[in-house]
């Protein structure tokens, strides 16, 4: 094999035939070992052949065509070197190497199938070592084109001309033979196939590189996604633990004040079953001396002694010791309204309840507190910031202002300075007096001099109030409003970058209002305020950027 044929088989690296060659996305080959430790002792993974680098360190794949071709070199160098030693011996060794399974056999050899060690375009025959000799030594057979084995080597000639397919036409991109030039190729371009061959594996090794690239983009994603689905796994388990812990806490407020409505009105029944048992012994021990004063009553009427009647008559005439029960009353008791006081109670402590529970969510939040101050630079012109930042509200009259392309001109928008690509941050504005407001936060590349829908396919994130009772939010190309039970007069904006979560909390309740959840944000989020109209004053308080009190 001539030294250019070798060149293929050699490592860059070692100078020494490949061992276990990979390819790296570039495309160049190298042994395992030999590009590992190259990389091993560099701070940085680049190619050692056209110097590009990878940015992390790719991952190699095995070349198996390349590998193989090794091991093919590798033996018939081993087969010269035997030969040259002894021709007997060669011979021997020839007659030896049956073919294996994959491996093209010799059309002249009968009986056991001998490997080939090449294969002639023109005899459109594959020769072993012992019928190749004529090949090798007979001056006209030493003009055959030889080459590598191969199987179906009618394959190779143009099913035309019966000539070997040793030209490219680039024009209809397909092989040719030296007679199809002169026939319906003729005004074509072509090439020989050594030379489209280079172009092509040239091509081919920018493919492998790309779609290395590829295979290394779907591996970072897949990682990206599981790391993703760990955090929303674990974000579940905490919500579902908190979740019970609530409702737990719930249902035994609910129990405890069914046990109590019980209770009460078992008591108040008891006293009820109490008073009438009293007042019916009482009766009824009336009515038994009652009918014994009508039984001796009835005795004296029927006696015919005159001076015994007298003398009872006296003691019979006076009335027995009675209660006068003309004053008690006695009505069945109603009920009505029972459940309908107690139904109150329990929302009153549920209430105090739920506050209790939620308190230390809110503060949980609370403890990413930042320092939000609004930028100038981005604010309408009609709007009025305070001197440190920290409140905005509508001027009516739209001030002579550079219309840089960070400016908000057509509504009365404004960012805050700070902005974050990842965390978790925290921070509260008072709304109280104000009959319409937006706010929450926004992508740092969103649009400010068209019309844009505050949705977070537009890029914003926002809560706001309308028309001085309509709270709503924009989702899923929507508008959701929502049902609140109290006014929310100071408004926390919580955003946990990674999870893709922004949440709306009433401060002063210490209740969630919203939550958008389930986004995958990229680039800078910034805190957005929206004061809205000042509305003939109806509508003049500012947006207030409060401090964080985490004590309360």
């Amino acid at each position: 094999m001539s030294a250019a044929g070798q060149d293929q088989f050699l490592c860059s690296i070692c100078l020494d035939v490949f061992t276990d060659p990979v390819t790296t996305p570039c495309g160049h080959n190298f042994c395992n070992q030999c590009i590992t430790e190259h990389w091993n002792s560099k701070n940085r993974c680049n190619c050692p052949v056209c110097k590009i680098l990878f940015r992390t360190r790719p991952d190699l794949n095995v070349n198996a065509l390349l590998s193989e071709m090794v091991a093919q070199f590798r033996h018939e160098a081993e087969h010269k070197a035997s030969s040259s030693n002894s021709s007997s011996s060669s011979s021997s060794s020839s007659e030896q190497q049956a073919a294996k399974p994959g491996e093209v056999p010799c059309d002249v050899c009968t009986g056991t199938n001998v490997k080939a060690l090449k294969s002639c375009l023109v005899c459109l025959v594959s020769y072993c070592q012992t019928h190749l000799e004529p090949h090798l030594t007979v001056s006209g057979l030493k003009k055959h084109q030889l080459m590598e084995p191969v199987e179906n080597l009618e394959g190779r000639m143009c099913p035309k001309h019966q000539k070997p397919l040793e030209l490219f036409c680039k024009s209809e991109q397909t092989c040719v033979c030296m007679m199809c030039t002169v026939s319906e190729h003729k005004t074509h371009k072509v090439v020989p196939l050594s030379e489209e061959f280079k172009i092509k594996k040239t091509e081919l090794r920018m493919t492998e590189a790309e779609v290395q690239q590829m295979i290394h983009t779907r591996r970072v994603k897949v990682e990206e996604i599981r790391r993703w689905l760990k955090m929303s796994n674990a974000a579940a388990g905490r919500e579902k633990a908190e979740g019970v812990e609530v409702f737990t806490a719930l249902m035994q407020c609910v129990e405890r004040d069914l046990n109590q409505m019980m209770k009460r009105m078992e008591e108040e029944e008891k006293a009820r079953e109490k008073r009438a048992e009293g007042l019916i012994k009482d009766l009824e021990e009336e009515i038994s001396e009652l009918m014994k004063r009508s039984s001796e009553v009835e005795q004296l009427l029927h006696s015919e002694d005159h001076l015994h009647l007298l003398q009872g008559f006296s003691s019979l005439k006076a009335a027995p010791p009675t209660k006068d029960w003309t004053e008690v009353s006695v009505r069945p008791s109603s009920y009505e309204g029972t459940v309908v006081r107690a139904v109150a109670q329990l929302e009153e402590t549920l209430s105090k309840e739920m506050k209790n529970l939620f308190d230390p969510e809110l503060k949980r939040k609370q403890q990413f507190a930042v320092d939000v101050t609004l930028d100038p630079d981005s604010a309408h012109p009609c709007l009025i910031l305070s001197d440190d930042g920290k409140q905005v509200s509508d001027g009516d009259v739209e001030k002579k202002l550079p219309d840089n392309p960070g400016r908000f001109s057509l509504y009365l928008y404004v960012l805050g300075k700070q902005s974050f690509s990842s965390g978790k941050f925290y921070f509260e504005v008072q709304v109280k007096g104000k009959t319409e407001w937006n706010l929450g936060v926004s992508k740092e590349s969103i649009t400010r001099k068209r019309n844009v829908t505050l949705s977070p396919a537009k890029g914003f994130w926002t809560m706001g109030l309308m028309n001085g009772k309509e709270y709503r939010v924009h989702e899923n190309g929507s508008v959701l409003d929502l049902s609140l039970r109290f006014v929310p007069e100071k408004v926390g904006v919580f955003v946990d970058y990674e999870e893709g979560l922004v949440s709306f909390y009433d401060v002063d309740a210490a209740a969630l209002i919203y939550s958008f959840t389930g986004f995958r944000f990229t680039g800078k989020l910034l805190p957005f305020f929206c004061p809205c109209f000042n509305d003939g004053g109806k509508n003049s308080p500012p947006l207030i950027i409060c401090p964080v009190n985490q004590t309360n």
